[in-house]
């Protein structure tokens, strides 16, 4: 029996939101906007980009949602490029869970908001990338809580529903278990408040 243990990213592996909060303010204020408060743009951590920025501006058009992302995605390119990204330490004892689960035979995943590349970037600093069997990123699913993610991490694994969990922080990872029927495991920490 195959076990499939999938975990997001940002909020649950390491904790990314100094460098999240940056990246989206300099996207509001290169478009002249005022950036949403910080504690709101812990909120949309885990959605997709264009979905974040629905969130955080609902009035604006399609248009201003897409340059947005876009605007956050160069952002944090200039950041990376600069070297101004402050450190994403996993939290305390993941590194240790993830020794322990694959110890164990399970075969481990993500997924998450991110794309390819910044997911890539994290893994690496952290020397944790061979751990993954499965690497699911918003550039080739829809945003959470759409199962998308999910269903190709099983597959991708050769695992079943079932024989899955997903690990995260907030209520869009939650919501994705759901709707996928596999077993959601909820993290303490992170970027929503737990209920």
């Amino acid at each position: 029996m195959i076990r499939l243990a999938v975990f997001d990213c940002d909020g649950t592996l390491v904790d990314s939101q100094a460098n999240i909060c940056v990246a989206c303010e300099r996207a509001f204020e290169g478009a002249g906007l005022i950036p949403p408060p910080r504690a709101d743009i812990r909120r949309i951590v885990g959605l997709s980009l264009v979905e974040a920025m629905q969130v955080l501006l609902p009035e604006a058009d399609d248009a201003l949602h897409r340059s947005l992302a876009t605007d956050y995605k160069n952002a944090f390119h200039a950041m990376r490029a600069s070297g101004e990204l402050a450190d994403e330490p996993l939290f305390e004892g993941i590194a240790e869970v993830i020794e322990t689960l694959a110890d164990d035979g399970w075969l481990l995943g993500v997924a998450t908001g991110k794309s390819d590349r910044g997911l890539a970037h994290i893994l690496a600093a952290h020397g944790i990338t061979e751990r993954f069997v499965t690497l699911q990123t918003a550039d080739r699913h829809p945003s959470k809580p759409d199962p998308a993610m999910l269903f190709a991490a099983i597959a991708e694994a050769g695992a079943t529903v079932e024989t899955t969990a997903m690990i995260g922080d907030t209520s869009f990872d939650m919501a994705m278990a759901r709707a996928a029927g596999v077993r959601a495991v909820g993290v303490a920490w992170g970027y929503h408040d737990v209920h």
